[in-house]
Parts: structure tokens; sequence; C-alpha cells
């Protein structure tokens, strides 16, 4: 094991600004694991995380150094292996699918061990979402498949928000809505939610993507939407029918331009993500049709999970996500990047929008 862990930290407030931080490997308290960080995902979704640090507690994950400082730990999905364990029932050498830090190494007090994994509640992480604590055991893991690794890490947080949007949606029969419209149409959370509308709810709406100019052949060469419109079209959509609008990128002009456009018509708009961080915020006072209501997914997981048990939560995700996954292979390139001193460059790219949707990005800290 290394003698420390390297951390690669941005200026809460001004994201653009970088920098790599070295600790000493700690000891280990009882309880406690020490994770080898091998690979992760960096996607637009944890420059979400980024932007709602605050607002929705995600520096708060990684806080136990950091606590107050300028700097933070952006959260991202990878895969760990123990290298050093105080916690029976945790040995040395298990890896775990779970909510890493970007970093070489994670410390966690491991709790409610089980043949599956266990959380961490170390810090205020018993504060916070569960579905953010959990390490998954790669060996009971029902989503897990070696060959799939790149796709877990890239798919599966988002899809798990896709699944319970389709549920939440079915589950209140559309608010009243033939039309389910979704902005950033290319992004995954987007993609895995018109694809199990489009497979399992065609019958019932018709699932419209939004998407740039850049990104439409994309968009339409996934098959996952029954039609894919650009941003500057949306005067262009039927307003006679009752629509549904699901918000994954968070700008307040689009917002603006289907509320207006759809006035009453609009049965239900729901704020899920900021895909489009420069352009959050505003867009509300004023506008025609519903109020907008914040979908906070860790929320509505714990909600079924509670109605399902964990098990029958992961057993129906897992049964949805077999079907989705060999679809997503046809639609992205994936870049290995490794080395502290590369991740910057993937970063910036990642942050300034740049990454094409047919491509995606898996980091390592280790050179």
């Amino acid at each position: 094991m290394s003698a420390e862990a390297v951390e690669f930290e941005v200026r809460k407030d001004k994201l653009a600004e970088t920098r790599l931080e070295k600790q000493a490997a700690p000891d280990l308290a009882p309880g406690e694991v020490l994770l080898k960080v091998e690979r992760f995902s960096l996607t637009a979704n944890n420059i979400t995380y980024a932007v709602f640090g605050d607002a929705m507690r995600y520096w708060d994950f990684f806080s136990d150094r950091s606590e107050g400082a300028e700097f933070g730990r952006i959260p991202v999905w990878g895969f760990g292996e123990v290298v050093a364990s105080n916690a029976e029932g945790v040995a040395v050498g298990k890896r775990f699918y779970g909510y890493f830090p970007m970093s070489t190494h994670r410390v966690a007090k491991a709790g409610k061990i089980s043949e599956h994994g266990f959380f961490d509640v170390s810090g205020v992480r018993g504060e916070l979402a569960p579905v953010y604590s959990q390490f998954m055991a790669t060996e009971s893991d029902p989503l897990y498949a070696p060959e799939d690794e790149d796709q877990i890490m890239l798919f599966r947080p988002l899809f798990t928000t896709s699944f319970i949007l389709d549920d939440w949606l079915a589950q209140n029969d559309f608010f009243g809505a033939s039309t389910v419209i979704l902005s950033s149409a290319s992004s995954k959370t987007s993609l895995g939610l018109a694809f199990l509308l489009k497979n399992n709810r065609g019958d019932k709406v018709k699932v419209v993507g939004l998407t740039s100019g850049s990104n439409k052949d994309f968009v339409e060469s996934t098959g996952c939407y029954d039609d894919v419109v650009t941003y500057d079209a949306i005067s262009g959509l039927d307003a006679s029918v009752p629509a549904a609008f699901v918000d994954m990128a968070g700008n307040s002009s689009v917002r603006a331009d289907i509320h207006t456009h759809f006035k009453d018509n609009l049965k239900m708009s729901s704020a899920v993500g900021g895909t489009h961080w420069d352009s959050v915020g505003g867009g509300q006072d004023g506008l025609p049709g519903p109020q907008v209501e914040l979908f906070f997914a860790p929320t509505h997981i714990e909600r079924r999970m509670k109605d399902w048990g964990g098990q029958g939560f992961q057993s129906r995700v897992a049964e949805a996500w077999k079907a989705f996954i060999p679809a997503t292979k046809k639609w992205i390139d994936v870049v290995h990047t490794s080395g502290s001193s590369n991740v910057d460059g993937v970063y910036q790219e990642v942050l300034a929008g740049k990454t094409p949707p047919n491509k995606a990005h898996i980091l390592s800290l280790w050179d």
C-alpha cells in the first residue's frame, strides 16, 4: 500500500480551480476499513454534485478532513478494493462498488455489514441519504458482471434515478399527461428514463427529447425517443396535448420556454439535475403552468426500499438494467485515463461541457 493518499480537490466557489493534495495513510480505528479507489467515472452528473454541493450537502460526504474549507472533494461512483481492515466481516481483498471521493484511498467506518456489503457510517454519512453510503460487494451484487464494470460506473447511479423516475411517473399516472418531455436528452439519466418509458410505457405516453442541434443526430440514433426536438424548436411542439416536463438540464431559459409554450397544458414540471450547470437558477417566478418541483431521487428510493425491501428494490432495478445495458455499449465509446497528473485535463473537459455524448470517461489517480 502507498504511504500516502492522493486527492483531487476543487474550489467550491470556482469549480475550474483544482489542486492535488497528498495525505499520509491513516491508522485505522476499530470498525474502519481502508479502500484503494481503483477507478471511477466522471460525467456531467458529478458536476451537478459540485454545483449543488452546498444546497444538497454533497460536499459533506467527504468533509471529514476539509470541513469548512474552500476546497472540497467531488463524489464519484467507482470500484474499490479493501487493502486494510479493522472491521469484522469485511475482508482484505474484497471489491466493492460505491460512492468515493476523487482519490486513491478512502477510509470508511463499516456498519450494517452483510454478505451484500456494508454502509459507511463515518462522519456525517449516517445523516445523509443511505443510497450514497452503501458499498456493494461485487460477488453478490445482482447488477454486477466483470465485463460491465465501465457501464456500471457510468450508468448505474444515473439509471437508478431513471428507474425511480419511471416508477414515480407511472405511479402518478403521468400526472394526466400524454407526452413526457425530457431535457438534456443526450444525458445518461434522460436516456435511461426514455428507454424505460418507450419500452414499458409506450402505449400510455409519447416520449420527446430536447437537445442541442449538435447532439440531435446522436440522440436520434439511440432510438430511445419517439421524437427529438432541438431547444430552439420548442415552439413547434404540439401545445394542445397535456405534457409533463422532466428537466435534467436545469437551464432556466429552456424551462421558461416550456412553461410559456404549454401554459396550463403543462401538468407537471420536475427539476432533476443541472447538467447545464452555468445556467442554473431563476426561471420560475411568473411562469405559467405548475410550480417546479425538485425531484430528489434518494428520497423516492428510500420509499421504495421500504415498500419492497432492499433486495426487492435491487432485483427490480437489476431486471430493468439487464434490458438496458446492452444498448449502451452501442452508443458510448469509453476512454480510460490514469495518473494524477492527467485527471485535471479530463475534469476540465467535462466541466466545460466539451465531452461529446458518445464519449465517456473512466479515471484513476493511480499511475
